[in-house]
C-alpha cells in the first residue's frame, strides 16, 4: 500500500481539479468556425443538385439540440446522406463559448432572416434559396423522418 502525504494529496487534488476545469472550458470546434456564407451554400447546392439544410442549434445548452446531434447528425449514416444530398450548415447559438464576432453576427442575421423562434429548428432550402421545409424541435423519427421529409419536399419542388 502506498501512503501519500497530506500535502501531496492536496497538490494532487488541485492538479486533477485544474485538468477537469480546463477540459470543461475547452472551446467547441465551432468556436473557430468561419461565418456561414449562405449564398455560397445555395450555389453549391444548386450545382450539386442538393438541398441546403440549416440546423439552428444551441449546441452546448439545448438538450433537444444536443440529442439531435448525438443521435442523428454525428452518425455516419447521416454524414453519408448529407454528403450526397445536402449542404449541411450548423447555425449555432452557444452559451458556454463565444463564436467569432463575424460568425455570431452572421448567425443572428440568419436567425432573423428565417424567423427562428426556438431550438432546434431545421430549415431546408432548394437550389434557389427558397425555403421548402421546416421543423421545430427534436425529430422523434430521427434520420429516417428527416430524409423522408426532405425526399418528399424535393419531389414536390421538381
Amino acid at each position: 500500500m502506498v501512503m501519500i502525504k497530506p500535502a501531496t494529496k492536496h497538490v494532487l487534488s488541485l492538479s486533477i481539479l485544474g485538468l477537469v476545469i480546463l477540459a470543461a472550458c475547452s472551446p467547441s470546434p465551432m468556436a473557430n468556425a468561419p461565418p456561414i456564407n449562405l449564398d455560397s451554400a445555395v450555389a453549391q447546392a444548386k450545382a450539386g443538385n442538393k438541398l441546403v439544410l440549416l440546423d439552428f442549434t444551441g449546441s452546448d445548452w439545448c438538450p433537444p439540440c444536443m440529442q439531435l446531434h448525438d443521435k442523428v447528425f454525428s452518425r455516419s449514416e447521416f454524414q453519408a446522406y448529407a454528403e450526397s444530398n445536402l449542404v449541411f450548415l450548423v447555425v449555432d447559438f452557444p452559451k458556454k463559448f463565444h463564436l467569432s464576432a463575424d460568425a455570431g453576427a452572421t448567425n443572428e442575421l440568419l436567425a432573423a432572416k428565417f424567423n427562428i423562434e426556438g431550438f432546434p429548428t431545421l430549415v431546408a432550402l432548394d437550389g434557389e434559396g427558397k425555403e421548402i421545409w421546416r421543423h421545430l424541435g427534436y425529430v422523434d423519427g430521427g434520420l429516417k423522418e428527416i430524409t423522408d421529409n426532405l425526399a418528399n419536399v424535393r419531389s414536390k419542388a421538381k
